[in-house]
């Protein structure tokens, strides 16, 4: 056992997520081991590995947190896998899902077939976050036409000893059958009860993952939980097969805090947490991590290439397609639906442990009180402007989100108080801590999965952890956060592209790009629109967005998205209510827009007109993050360009070889141009890695630019592990559109760090000869820049 202190573990110089699931499996992953070395990664971070559900395809759906997936290839491909990764030198992180498990089969999960079986006799009831009290626990999986699952549940059998729904089978407990029972009878006596699926929502007895009923919430803060759902994976550690962990959704968690000590006792490895912040947000000090997986630096990086001059344009076009603007107005009221309808059980659950305020005259509260107990709840979770407290230490984000429900609500002001002083006068209770388990829930569901799909007036900005309200950041504010994350978080993940972001960063890289040419895109929109519109404005808008965003892309990609952003949104279908007319005419869009020869030439004409900066942006955003504080992620695949939208399609297959063929010519001293190959990103990719890998870089020191086109770079220099000097600057390029507008670099220098020795370019090889005025080393942009829009200089 260890008690390093994690976030002063020894930190990869890089990781490379690659996502494992059937048809990519461990051996698979083996093989691109040497691809990856020769790329210049430090370590392979792989997505969970677990036992999952039947036919998964990401993983978090763990059934057995006791064993390796088997198809994925078993212990036997894992051990071999971290073998070969050590013995090349790569590192081995691997992502665990604590907060929850898979019970959408039951037949599956060894713990949850024991407790439908055996109910709170079950050794492992104490694994679940069961309400035993409230009766039966209900399973909700019945079809359900408006009768309440009535008639579905004339489809239950008896089958080889289980109850049988379609495919779906359930344990008998013991002595509740005998030959002739009638079925409902059976079903009668178990410790379960299936019902139907639109019951979930409001009347669950069990904890969940946000509103999925097919996950159920696991009770990691008990230590026999904690031990037996960690015994594989600190199995690895201590045979020294594991470097690091990424812990899913750690808000999710009783005590994150208190989880996260008790892992650092058992693990000294690198962990990082996936944690959203909020801006101006930090992690708790008192958790011993190294940081989180890195959306706070996504936020940042990709901000600094959008042009603030855009926003303008962006909005009267939002207002005049009748689209949401106020994204505060359009957070709170999709909050409001998210924990009044989508996790109505939850909320209700935490109300009940608070004591309403009788009627005047009576003993016992009225209806009426139960519900404002419950609209309180419901209200406070809605106004946190973090997605989680953590009590005691955020005492302070605690009493913003109780001032801010007051003051939205001042009917509630009685019940708000009642909830207000049973959580500060007990932070560790039951009531508190279900609060803040479910605020993080609230906003997820809200902000990202709906608000984020209503408020479209420029998608680039609506990603996991963004802000939409801040249309861009400037040169200044993007250095304070690069700074304070060396300062404070120095070996915090930091990424652009993961499994859960919405498009890929070669997609917001390009619509950054639109920010520079908004009106004229706002014109053609309202062109394309009268033409051709979405049947919902945010839809359209989002729609013609995406399409120049992902261009070039086919009919099914493109139908698949926009449905699924359609159902997140819902406001014209959703997920548990279709509308088949409106998706309907939802699914023929795509068809109709690239069937129309005019109207599909104009869009292309417009992705022609920003493709080029598109990849200047992409290429300055991949430089800043490679090469910049933290420990950087490349998601699988994006070394080329690519323009992948949110799950599923950003899971889709990558292709490895045409990769490695492209790494192989730029080993031979290929320096590829910037075209439509993306040969030009792995070159930055692998040099950018290499260069990691080799120089250890530490502190930030930002570089300043001076002449016509100074705001439009953006550079920083770094400290070699050793060096007297900064012996690495890395420079970027801002708003190319307007840039090549005004002329170009002529006449703009980059002041670099003074000290001995020559400055090199390792992207094209040569030798840069800067002058030295008034005391400075000045580097002429119109030299360095000439060939690419990024440079990763050293000291020599």
């Amino acid at each position: 056992m260890s008690t390093n202190d994690t976030s002063t573990a020894a930190a990869p110089t890089s990781t490379y997520r690659l996502q494992l699931r059937p048809g990519f499996t461990l051996d698979d992953a083996a093989g691109l081991l040497d691809y990856l070395d020769r790329l210049g990664a430090g370590a392979l971070y792989l997505s969970p590995v677990l036992a999952a559900a039947p036919g998964s395809q990401h993983g978090y759906d763990v059934v057995d947190p006791s064993r390796v997936s088997p198809v994925l290839g078993g212990d036997t491909a894992r051990e071999a896998l971290a073998a070969k990764a050590h013995d090349l030198g790569l590192g081995v992180v691997v992502d665990i899902v604590p907060n929850h498990v898979s019970v959408a089969r039951a037949d599956a999960n060894p713990w949850w077939w024991d407790v439908l079986a055996r109910g709170r006799d079950s050794v492992y009831a104490r694994c679940f976050d069961i309400d035993f009290d409230a009766g039966p626990i209900l399973v909700p999986v019945l079809g359900d036409d408006g009768d309440g699952g009535r008639a579905a549940l004339a489809e239950l059998a008896l089958a080889d000893g289980c109850l049988v729904y379609h495919d779906k089978r359930y344990p008998l407990a013991p002595g509740t059958h005998a030959p002739g029972d009638p079925v409902e009878r059976v079903h009668e006596r178990q410790h379960y009860r299936l019902v139907s699926w639109r019951r979930g929502d409001g009347e669950l007895t069990y904890r969940r993952f946000f509103d999925v009923s097919e996950l159920a919430a696991v009770r990691v803060e008990d230590p026999g939980v904690f031990d037996a759902t960690h015994a594989e994976i600190l199995r690895w550690a201590r045979l020294g097969q594991l470097d690091g962990l990424r812990v899913d959704h750690v808000d999710g968690l009783t005590d994150p805090g208190g989880y996260l000590r008790r892992l650092a006792e058992h693990f000294g490895g690198w962990v990082v947490v996936e944690k959203i912040l909020a801006p101006g947000e930090s992690l708790p000090q008192s958790w011993p991590v190294a940081g989180t997986t890195g959306y706070d630096a996504l936020r940042e990086i990709c901000g600094v290439f959008v042009d603030p001059s855009g926003e303008a344009d962006l909005t009267t076009l939002a207002l005049d397609q009748g689209v949401e603007v106020d994204v505060v107005e359009a957070d709170v009221r999709a909050r409001r639906h998210a924990a009044t309808a989508l996790l109505r059980a939850e909320v209700r659950r935490i109300a009940a442990l608070l004591p309403p305020r009788p009627p005047e005259g009576r003993e016992e509260p009225s209806d009426e009180a139960v519900r404002r107990r419950e609209e309180a709840v419901a209200e406070l979770l809605c106004s946190f402007d973090v997605y989680r407290s953590y009590l005691p230490e955020g005492e302070r984000d605690w009493v913003r989100a109780v001032e801010t429900a007051a003051e939205r609500r001042p009917d509630l002001a009685f019940e708000l108080e009642v909830v207000d002083r049973r959580v500060r006068r007990d932070p560790h209770g039951e009531a508190a801590r279900r609060i803040q388990q479910t605020s993080g829930m609230v906003v997820a569901m809200g902000t990202e999965n709906t608000a984020f799909y209503r408020a479209t007036r420029f998608a680039a900005l609506n990603e996991v952890g963004g802000d939409p309200a801040d249309f861009a950041l400037t040169p200044d504010e993007f250095h304070d956060g690069a700074a304070r994350r060396e300062a404070s978080r120095p070996r915090t993940m930091t990424t652009l592209s993961t499994h859960d972001t919405k498009r890929s960063e070669d997609v917001r890289a390009r619509l950054a790009a639109l920010s520079e040419v908004a009106e004229p895109f706002a014109e053609a929109v309202r062109r394309w629109t009268e033409r051709c519109a979405l049947p919902e404005p945010a839809l359209n808008l989002l729609g013609w967005q995406t399409l120049v965003g992902a261009w070039p892309i086919g009919e099914e990609r493109l139908t698949e998205y926009l449905l699924k952003a359609a159902r997140e949104a819902r406001l014209g279908t959703s997920w548990t209510d279709p509308d088949t007319d409106f998706e309907d005419r939802v699914r023929s869009w795509p068809a109709r827009v690239l069937g129309d020869t005019a109207l599909r030439g104009e869009v292309v004409s417009v992705v022609e007109s920003v493709r080029e900066a598109g990849w200047s942006n992409s290429l300055g955003q991949k430089a800043l993050q490679l090469l910049g504080p933290g420990v950087p992620d490349l998601y699988q695949g994006t070394e080329l360009w690519d323009l992948s939208l949110v799950d599923p399609d950003n899971r889709r297959p990558v292709d490895y070889q045409a990769r490695a063929d492209l790494l192989a010519h730029v080993e031979g001293g290929w320096r590829p141009p910037v075209d439509a190959t993306g040969a030009a990103k792995l070159h930055l990719v692998r040099t950018c890695l290499r260069t990691r890998r080799e120089l250890r870089p530490q502190g930030y020191l930002p570089l300043t630019a001076s002449g016509p086109a100074a705001r439009h770079a953006l550079a920083f220099a770094r400290t070699s592990r050793g060096a007297a000097h900064p012996g690495l600057a890395v420079v970027a390029t801002r708003l190319p559109l307007t840039l090549a507008e005004a002329g170009g670099w002529s006449g703009t220098a980059l002041a670099l760090p003074s000290g001995p020795g020559t400055w090199t370019d390792r992207l094209t090889g040569r030798v840069i000869a800067p002058e030295r005025a008034d005391g400075l080393t000045l580097a002429h942009l119109e030299e360095v820049l000439d060939r690419y829009p990024v440079a990763v200089l050293t000291r020599e």
